[in-house]
């Protein structure tokens, strides 16, 4: 059978759309790694408000890794699951911040990777005309844009406007 230049172009945005997913994974991961870190090392006067703020995110983001896991297993492709695996396709920086105003800065450039890898997979699965991934990334952009708006105006000074 000859693959017409259609298919073949399907097949490599489907290719993408699967390899951008495992990106999304990866960095979710990291997210949730890093709030839970923040969560259980926070000290300090808003220790109270920042450890249930942690909390808050890193239980979302964690309810959202199987749920994307699964989005790739109905794409075709194998959900990485190692380590190894996760360091491979993460675009979240490895870095361990100290103080609570380090913490939130740094979950909000986390936050920021993820959304990036979330606006790409939507653009992919857009061209691959994947309308229920669709539907579920959009889902998770916005709530990634709701913890952006949280973190960055935890971040502000209380004098601030």
């Amino acid at each position: 059978m000859r693959i017409t230049g259609q298919e073949k172009h399907g097949t490599v945005k489907m290719n993408e759309l699967q390899e951008q997913m495992k990106v999304v994974l990866a960095d979710s991961f990291m997210m949730y790694l890093k709030a839970q870190g923040y969560h259980w090392n926070v000290e300090g006067i808003l220790f109270p408000m920042l450890h249930d703020f942690f909390g808050k995110i890193y239980e979302e983001v964690y309810g959202s890794i199987d749920v994307t896991a699964e989005e790739i297993r109905a794409l075709g492709a194998v959900a990485p699951h190692t380590l190894i695996e996760f360091d491979k396709y993460r675009t979240v920086m490895d870095s361990s911040a100290t103080g609570a105003q380090g913490m939130i800065a740094d979950l909000v450039q986390v936050n920021q990777s993820v959304l990036s890898s979330l606006m790409q997979a939507f653009r992919l699965a857009e061209a691959a005309n994947e309308q229920g991934l669709l539907d579920y990334l959009a889902g998770r952009i916005d709530a990634h844009k709701k913890h952006n708006w949280m973190l960055t105006s935890t971040l502000k000074s209380s004098g601030e406007q």
